[in-house]
């Protein structure tokens, strides 16, 4: 076996299973999930019509690119939301579809680590885990930045050594952040390319939950559009992800992209033909109407807003929280430690919460993440306004 498998650290919601294990939850309430980041509200109909219009397809092998149409449709989108000059998104050279950010992410990791020098790949520290399961795999060594309520839930580049950067190969960012919902502004992009470009090493920007913001008028800046703020049209050393699964409630349809540098995107679809990562053609069709269409985005937004405006005043009341600035986490700090807080929450009122802890590693004895936990207003309103009651009532009686 690869002993790289070995340097992996359980999934957080293995390390909740364990936590959980034995309680006894009362049965007269109805449980609330607020742990797991898998959106709830309904998929487009419109979307789910047009993979059943094409079951047929099944009979075709796809290609690793994808079709030109839904290449096209991905420039299009990107296009427009983020302000590209026209025609700088070619879509045979700095897009590539993929199923979900998750696998994409993976992939990019091992196409372009070269463990045959010292590697390292720097993220955020609390982070998704994917980022050091595929360093580890890759042969590389992770190395943390940490995200407090300090520094606004953004790591402070300008503190990181200059050794830190001598051997980085990838610097992960995640804007708007897990489990913060921090956005990364323009003025620390810049910075961030500057390093990249000093330093030579590939940053690859998650941006899963971009399309979910408060502000209609504010969305929340990209990679690629810092890039074409400032002239850099070829994308040079800058990648991004993005998926349907946030944005159009799409988790199972394992539809996404990655877009940016062309010359890195060369390689990593030579590794993606090997790796046999291509998307079903039906999914392909539906996603391309997804990205074609931003009336259910706006009206999943508002959901969330809603849900947002309802929850934090209430949990207000007894535990320091702000409004994240996008995405579909509350990331509180608690009046116990967090394992505490979670593992009595699920006992004693049978809501379910991630320990902060479980998102993020301990560097220096310090670890961002504890006295902390990620709240997923991901059930529907009432679900979330009655969690955040259940959460006040222990909080009281836990003082008790």
């Amino acid at each position: 076996m690869n002993p790289n498998l070995e340097r992996l650290h359980p999934y957080p919601f293995e390390k909740l299973a364990k936590l959980k294990a034995g309680i006894s939850v009362p049965e007269h309430l109805a449980p609330i999930s607020l742990g797991i980041g898998e959106p709830k509200h309904p998929s487009p109909a419109f979307v789910k019509d047009v993979i059943a219009d094409n079951l047929d397809k099944l009979a075709n092998y796809p290609t690793t690119k994808g079709t030109d149409e839904l290449r096209s449709a991905i420039v299009a989108w990107a296009t427009h939301r983020f302000d590209l000059a026209p025609a700088s998104l070619d879509p045979n050279r700095h897009v590539v579809p993929v199923n979900g950010t998750r696998e994409a992410i993976f992939a990019l990791v091992q196409a372009v680590v070269d463990a045959g020098k010292p590697a390292t790949v720097v993220s955020p520290n609390p982070f998704y885990q994917i980022y050091e399961g595929a360093a580890f795999l890759a042969g590389a060594t992770p190395v943390y930045l940490p995200c407090d309520g300090g520094n606004g839930f953004i790591p402070d580049f300008d503190a990181v050594p200059e050794s830190v950067w001598e051997n980085c190969q990838i610097l992960f960012l995640c804007s708007p952040g897990n489990p913060s919902g921090a956005v990364i502004p323009r003025e620390t992009l810049i910075n961030v390319i500057e390093l990249a470009d000093r330093h030579d090493f590939l940053i690859a920007s998650d941006e899963c939950y971009s399309e979910l913001y408060p502000d209609e008028a504010n969305p929340p800046e990209g990679l690629l559009q810092t890039c074409a703020a400032i002239g850099r049209h070829d994308f040079k050393r800058c990648m991004v992800f993005h998926s349907l699964s946030k944005r159009s409630n799409l988790p199972g349809l394992r539809s996404g992209f990655v877009a940016g540098d062309a010359e890195v995107l060369a390689g990593y679809l030579k590794y993606r033909t090997y790796h046999g990562c291509a998307m079903p053609i039906h999914n392909q069709l539906a996603s391309i109407a997804a990205w074609n269409d931003e009336d259910h985005v706006r009206e999943n937004r508002a959901a969330y807003r809603a849900k947002f405006e309802a929850v934090v005043p209430i949990l207000r009341e007894v535990m320091n929280v702000d409004f994240p600035d996008a995405g579909f986490y509350l990331w509180p700090e608690t009046p116990m430690d967090d394992e505490t807080f979670a593992r009595e929450l699920s006992a004693r009122q049978n809501v379910h919460v991630l320990p902060g802890r479980y998102l993020s590693r301990t560097v220096n004895g310090h670890n961002p993440g504890e006295n902390r936990v990620r709240m997923a207003l991901v059930a529907p309103l009432e679900e979330c306004v009655e969690a955040a009651k259940r959460i006040v009532e222990f909080v009281k009686g836990f003082k008790q």
